[in-house]
C-alpha cells in the first residue's frame, strides 16, 4: 500500500480528518475577514477602490432569518453562488456578492404574540444564529455590504420608495429612456398640466373651479399609490388581509391554513395593472427560465379581444362584455352575469317571470327577484376561488332579463351565476356552447341553443369544439363572417362593431392592482398621516424614517379565527400617543392621525439588490455612477467565439439564484417597483435581474412504522431481502421509507451543524454541489457524503505526508499523460463551471486527483493547477494546501489555471483493422477512442466492406486502440 492510498492508520497525525478540516476552516475564515479577501469595489463613494475590471454581480433570494435555523437544503443554493462568485473572482472580475435578511414577517410575530418577546428582539437572535450557520460554511460574502430589512437606515429608504411611488401616476403617452411609451410621472407635473389646461380633468370642469378637495381626490385617483374600499381576503385566523397571490386554490392562507373571505376594507393598493404590458412584454429583455416567464405571464394574463355592448331593456346603460372571441357572437346563445352585478340591484330584474321561461331555468322561485336574491345569498357564503373551481358544476339562475345580441338583434337570456366574478373582466360574459366546454355544459343544463360558429372537422362527434376552420352560421342584416378563417373574422367582427358602436377591440389582464396593506405590527408603518377629513398627507423626507411604536400587546383583535364578519383591529391602533400626533406639514401645526396598518413583507424584499449597491449612503438610495456600475444597461459587445451580443438596455445583476416558488410574489413586485425607479430617474436599468437561475430542492428520506408514526431517520438500518430489494428497520422493527421534505415532524432533519462536525463544511460543500445538476430536486443520503470526504483526504495526501506534516510535492517535471490529463481537465473544468455544472466540473476533477494519487511523487506543475480548480467549491482546504506549497498570498484571487492549446491536440494512434484475420485498412485514431466508437469507425471503412462482399458479420473483435478484427458469418 502506497503513501497515498485511503488507509486511516494510527500513526497518521497529519491525517485530513473533520476536526483538522473545522481548524483550517475557521482560520481561513478569520483571515478573510481579516484581509477583507471578498471586498467588492464600487467606482465611487466610501466603498470605492479598483473597479476598473470586468464587474460581475451575483444575488441570492432574501432569505428569511427563521428561529429553527437551518437545515441541510437550505445553503444549497448559496454554496451554488459562493462557487460562481469565487469562480468568477479568479477569472478576473470583481464580484459583488452579500448577503442580507428578509426580516419582517408574520413567524416572528406570531411568536411575539404567543410569547410577548418583542419580534424584534426574536428576528435579531435569528440573524445571528444564521449568520453563524452560513460563516461557518465559508461564503464569500462582502460583509460591509448585509443589512436586515428592519433596520431603521433600510426602512427610511423603503418608506422612501413608497413615497416616490405615493407621488407618482402613470403617463400611457409620456416617452421612456429604453425607447418605449408610458411612464410614471410625478404627480406635481400632473398638477401643473391640470392647472394649465393641458390636461381636462374627469368632468370637464376648469381646475381653477374645484375646491381644494376635489382637487386632491382627482389626483388621487390618477396615483400609483391608492387608498380604496373594495373587497379584499380577509384572514380572520392571521389577523390581516391578504393578496390574491398569498391565497391557496383552497380558499385559505398561504401561511398557517386559515380560511379565507372576502370583506370590504379601507386599504392601501399600487396601481400595478398600469404596468401589465411592460411586465409581459420585457419578459423577452432578460435571461430567465422559460417556465417563470410562462408563471408570471400567465399570472398577469394578457387576453386581446373585444368589448361587446348589449342592450337591455329598461336600462340606460348596455350590458358589456370582454370576448377573445368576438368572431363567436353570431353563437352567443345565452349571457351570464356576475351575483354582484349592479344590474341585478339597480331595477332591470322583472317582478314576474317573462313568458316561456322554462321550469329548470327559474331555480324553483316565484318569481325572478326571489331566484336572484337567494342565488346571490348562496354565492356570497362561498370565496373566490371556490366559485372558480374548474371541477364543480356551473349552476345560474334565469335573471328574468333578455339582452340584444347587436350582431343580429337575437334576444338573449341572461343568467347569474357565481363562476363570473365581478372583479374579473366586466363581471359578465357571452356565452357560446358551441365553442366552449363550460358554456356546453351549462346550456345542456339548462336547456339552452347551440350554435357552432366555426365548422368542426370530419368525425366530430359532437359538444363544443374550440379549434381552428372554417367560419359557419354568421351571417347577418350587414355583416357576414362565412367562410373566413378564424382571425379574419376576428378582424372583420371588431372592425364592424366600432363602425356600428356596438363594441371596440380591448386587451384585459388577470393581474389586479396589489393590495400593500396588513393589519399587522411587524412591518414597515406607512409614512402617510391623514387630516380630519380624512385625507392622506405623505411626510417630508426629513421625518424619514417612521419607526413603530411599543405596543401593550401584538395580537390582532378579531372575533373568532373562523368568523367572516370580524373586523381588525390592527396592533398599532393601541399605541395611541403614536396615532395621534401633532406636526407641521408647510401650513401650521396640526393633529393628525398616523396609519395604524403596515406594508407587507414584500415592500422590503423588492429592492435590495439595490441597497447592496451603496449600503451607507444616507443622501439617496444608491449612487447613480454607483448603480449604473453595477446594474446599468449592457453595451453590445462580442462573445467568446466571435459572435456579436447585442445592446441590452434592460441591465440588471447578473445572476440572481433562488426557487421557482417565489416566480410571481416576490419577481413580479420586484419587476414593478424597480420600473417605477427607473420612470423616474433613480435606476438606469427597466429590470432588477438579468439572469436568473432557479436551484433544485434537497429532499430527504422519511420513515414511518405501521402506526405512520415517523422514527429517526439516523437511526434506520437496511439491508436487503432475497430478491436484493432494501429493507428498513429501527430498533428490529419494520419500517417504510417514503420521500419528501425535510421538517422537525418528520424526524429526518440533518443540519449544516452536523455536517461541520462530522465532516468539515468543505466536504460539505462538495458534497451538495456533486449530488447532480443545481436545477434538480435531489434526495439527501448522509451515507454518502464519505465519498466527498475521500476526495478531499486524497487531494491533501497528494500534497501532505500525513505523518510528518511536510509538503510531498516534487519539482521535477510531470509526465506527457499527467501534463495532457491536467490540460484536459482545466479546459473541461472550465467549460463545465462557466455553465454552472459544478457537480461534472467535480467529477472532472475527482478523475485528475485519482490519476495523481497513483503516481510515485506527485509534481508541482499538476497539482497547482488542481488546487486551484478545488479552491472555488472547497476554498478552506484549497487555501490551506495553497499555502504549504509555498504561496504567501490568498489564492482567492489567483488567476484560474488555463489550459495549453498543444497539450489539447489529442495524440493519435494506428489501428490495424483485418476482415478474417487479414489486414484490410489502418486507421489514425485518438489514443482514448472508445470500444464502440472504434467498431464504428472499422464498419464504416470502404476497405472493409469489400472484403466482406456482402456477407453477414457474426462478430467484431475490438481491442482500443490498436486493433479491430471483423470476423464474417460463413
Amino acid at each position: 500500500m502506497s503513501q497515498h492510498d485511503d488507509a486511516p492508520g494510527a500513526q497518521t497525525p497529519h491525517r485530513y480528518t473533520a476536526a483538522l478540516a473545522g481548524t483550517i476552516e475557521e482560520r481561513w475564515q478569520d483571515r478573510w475577514d481579516e484581509l477583507g479577501t471578498f471586498h467588492a469595489d464600487n467606482p465611487t463613494g466610501d466603498l470605492a477602490g479598483d473597479a476598473a475590471g470586468e464587474k460581475f454581480y451575483l444575488l441570492d433570494m432574501f432569505p428569511y432569518p427563521s428561529g429553527k435555523g437551518l437545515h441541510v437544503g437550505h445553503p444549497l443554493g448559496y454554496i451554488a453562488t459562493d462557487v460562481v462568485g469565487r469562480y468568477h473572482r479568479m477569472k478576473g472580475k470583481n464580484v459583488l456578492h452579500t448577503l442580507g435578511y428578509d426580516a419582517f414577517g408574520l413567524p416572528a410575530e406570531q411568536y411575539a404574540v404567543q410569547t410577548g418577546q418583542h419580534p424584534r428582539v426574536t428576528t435579531e437572535e435569528n440573524i445571528v444564529n444564521m449568520r453563524r450557520q452560513l460563516r461557518r460554511l465559508g461564503l464569500g460574502h462582502d460583509q460591509r455590504r448585509t443589512f436586515a430589512t428592519t433596520d431603521p437606515d433600510y426602512v427610511r429608504w423603503t418608506q422612501w420608495i413608497f413615497l416616490q411611488i405615493y407621488g407618482s401616476f402613470y403617463d400611457a403617452d409620456a416617452p421612456r429612456a429604453d425607447g418605449g411609451t408610458g411612464r410614471a410621472r410625478p404627480v406635481t407635473e400632473l398638477e401643473a398640466e391640470l392647472a394649465a389646461g393641458t390636461r381636462p380633468t374627469p368632468d370637464g370642469r376648469p381646475w381653477a373651479e374645484l375646491s381644494p378637495g376635489e382637487r386632491a381626490d382627482v389626483v388621487d385617483s390618477f396615483r400609483l399609490a391608492y387608498i380604496t374600499e373594495a373587497p379584499v381576503n380577509w384572514c380572520p385566523g392571521l389577523g390581516t388581509v391578504l393578496a390574491n397571490e398569498e391565497v391557496t386554490a383552497d380558499g385559505r392562507s398561504e401561511r398557517g391554513n386559515y380560511p379565507v373571505f372576502k370583506r370590504s376594507l379601507r386599504q392601501w393598493n399600487m396601481r400595478i395593472t398600469a404596468y401589465a404590458d411592460r411586465l409581459v412584454d420585457d419578459l423577452d429583455t432578460i435571461d430567465w427560465p422559460e417556465k417563470v416567464r410562462s408563471m408570471q405571464r400567465n399570472w398577469i394574463g394578457r387576453s386581446t379581444g373585444a368589448h361587446v355592448d348589449f342592450a337591455v331593456p329598461g336600462s340606460d346603460e348596455p350590458l358589456t362584455v370582454f370576448t377573445t372571441r368576438p368572431d363567436t357572437l353570431f353563437g352567443a346563445t345565452f349571457m351570464v352575469v356576475s351575483p354582484e352585478h349592479p344590474l341585478l340591484h339597480d331595477g332591470a330584474v322583472p317582478a314576474a317571470w317573462p313568458a316561456g321561461t322554462k321550469d329548470v331555468w327559474t331555480g324553483g322561485a316565484a318569481d325572478p327577484r326571489a331566484a336572484v336574491r337567494a342565488y346571490a345569498e348562496a354565492a356570497a357564503a362561498k370565496t373566490d376561488i371556490e366559485r372558480q373551481d374548474p371541477e364543480r358544476p356551473k349552476t345560474g339562475v334565469f335573471t328574468g332579463i333578455y339582452a340584444t345580441n347587436p350582431v343580429n338583434g337575437a334576444e338573449v337570456p341572461l343568467f347569474v351565476a357565481d363562476y363570473v366574478l365581478m372583479g374579473y373582466g366586466t363581471g359578465a360574459i357571452m356565452a357560446v356552447p358551441g365553442g366552449d366546454e363550460r358554456d356546453f355544459a351549462f346550456a345542456q343544463a339548462y336547456e339552452l341553443p347551440v350554435i357552432h360558429t366555426v365548422a368542426p372537422p370530419e368525425g366530430f362527434e359532437g359538444g363544443a369544439y374550440s379549434g381552428d376552420g372554417t367560419v359557419v352560421n354568421s351571417a347577418g342584416p350587414s355583416l357576414s363572417l362565412d367562410g373566413l378563417d378564424v382571425v379574419a373574422a376576428k378582424d372583420a367582427m371588431v372592425a364592424w362593431l366600432e363602425e356600428n358602436g356596438a363594441g371596440r377591440g380591448a386587451t384585459t389582464y388577470r393581474l389586479r392592482d396589489w393590495l400593500f396593506s396588513r393589519q399587522r405590527y411587524w412591518g414597515e408603518p406607512f409614512p402617510v398621516v391623514y387630516d380630519d377629513e380624512g385625507r392622506a398627507h405623505a411626510l417630508p423626507e426629513a421625518m424619514l424614517p417612521v419607526d413603530l411604536p411599543e405596543v401593550p400587546d401584538y395580537s390582532p383583535r378579531t372575533f373568532e379565527p373562523d368568523d367572516a364578519l370580524s373586523s381588525p383591529e390592527p396592533p398599532l391602533g393601541r399605541a395611541t400617543d403614536w396615532v395621534r400626533v401633532e406636526l407641521d406639514l408647510g401650513d401650521g401645526p396640526r393633529t393628525y392621525t398616523r396609519d395604524t396598518n403596515t406594508m407587507p413583507n414584500w415592500a422590503g424584499s423588492c429592492w435590495y439588490e439595490l441597497r447592496y449597491l451603496d449600503p451607507r449612503n444616507d443622501q439617496a438610495l444608491v449612487d447613480p455612477e454607483i448603480e449604473r456600475y453595477w446594474m446599468g444597461p449592457r453595451p453590445a459587445t462580442t462573445a467568446a467565439d466571435g459572435t456579436a451580443v447585442a445592446a441590452n438596455v434592460s441591465g440588471g445583476a447578473d445572476l440572481y439564484v433562488g426557487g421557482v416558488e417565489h416566480a410571481v410574489l416576490h419577481l413580479l413586485y420586484a419587476r414593478f417597483w424597480h420600473k417605477v425607479l427607473f420612470d423616474l430617474g433613480h435606476v438606469s436599468s427597466s429590470e432588477p435581474f438579468h439572469k436568473l437561475f432557479n436551484q433544485g430542492y434537497i429532499q430527504a428520506y422519511a420513515y414511518a412504522d405501521a402506526r405512520g408514526q415517523y422514527v429517526p431517520a439516523d437511526e434506520v438500518e437496511e439491508a436487503a431481502d432475497a430478491a436484493g430489494e432494501p429493507t428498513f428497520t429501527w430498533q428490529g422493527e419494520e419500517v417504510f421509507r417514503e420521500y419528501g421534505k425535510m421538517g422537525k415532524s418528520l424526524k429526518n432533519i440533518v443540519t449544516p451543524d452536523d455536517m461541520y462536525a462530522t465532516y468539515g463544511a468543505d466536504t460539505f460543500r462538495v458534497y451538495e454541489m456533486s449530488m447532480g445538476p443545481l436545477a434538480d430536486s435531489r434526495p439527501w443520503d448522509t451515507r454518502a457524503v464519505v465519498g466527498s470526504q475521500r476526495f478531499l483526504q486524497r487531494l491533501w495526501r497528494n500534497v501532505v505526508d500525513e505523518v510528518a506534516g511536510e509538503t510531498t510535492v516534487v519539482e521535477t517535471a510531470a509526465d506527457e499523460a499527467t501534463r495532457r490529463l491536467v490540460a484536459r481537465t482545466v479546459a473541461e473544468v472550465e467549460t463545465e463551471m462557466s455553465a454552472m455544472r459544478v457537480n461534472t466540473a467535480i467529477a472532472r476533477m475527482i478523475v485528475l486527483n485519482n490519476h495523481l494519487t497513483g503516481l510515485a511523487q506527485v509534481p508541482r506543475e499538476a497539482i497547482e493547477p488542481l488546487v486551484l480548480m478545488v479552491a472555488p467549491v472547497a476554498p478552506h482546504i484549497a487555501e490551506e494546501l495553497w499555502s504549504r506549497l509555498g504561496h504567501t498570498t490568498s489564492l482567492a484571487r489567483e488567476p484560474f489555471p488555463t489550459a495549453d492549446p498543444a497539450l489539447l491536440v489529442e495524440e493519435t494512434t494506428t489501428c490495424v483493422v483485418q476482415v478474417a484475420g487479414r489486414v484490410r485498412d489502418r486507421l489514425e485514431v485518438p489514443v482514448s477512442i472508445g470500444e464502440d466508437d472504434l467498431r464504428a469507425l472499422a464498419l464504416q471503412s470502404p476497405a472493409v466492406t469489400r472484403a466482406l462482399g456482402g456477407k453477414d458479420i457474426r462478430t467484431v473483435v475490438v481491442r482500443a486502440p490498436k486493433l479491430v478484427n471483423v470476423v464474417p458469418s460463413g
